[in-house]
């Protein structure tokens, strides 16, 4: 059975409406990585003490999850409805190819170890 990476990167105040629409799917378990970055809108800045300076690497989070690929459209949908507020800086999801999976307690492979 064919295998995918969803990677979605989020705004970090939506991880737990995320992690409860993945988890109504039946989504079982999921990476989470707190990681900074920036898309298009390069940043922002703020005011700090009264001194103004670029935040040029905005707080995400990362959100790895494997799954069939029979699964990925629902899950992908389920992750954009959690995640948008409709603002700059929503994220991104990517989908990418899992070519070998292995449960390290058991043995399992592939699908199995999903």
């Amino acid at each position: 059975m064919s295998m995918k990476i969803v990677t979605a990167i989020i705004k970090p105040f939506k991880l737990e409406e995320v992690r409860d629409a993945l988890t109504a799917l039946g989504v079982h378990g999921l990476t989470v990585t707190e990681v900074k970055g920036y898309g298009r809108q390069k940043g922002h800045t703020e005011i700090y003490r009264g001194a103004e300076y670029a935040v040029t690497f905005v707080p995400k989070i990362k959100i790895e999850i494997a799954i069939p690929a029979t699964q990925v459209e629902r899950t992908v949908a389920a992750i954009v409805t959690a995640a948008r507020t409709g603002q700059i800086g929503d994220g991104k999801i990517f989908v990418s190819d899992l070519e070998h999976a292995m449960r390290i307690r058991t043995g399992e492979v592939d699908a199995a170890a999903l």
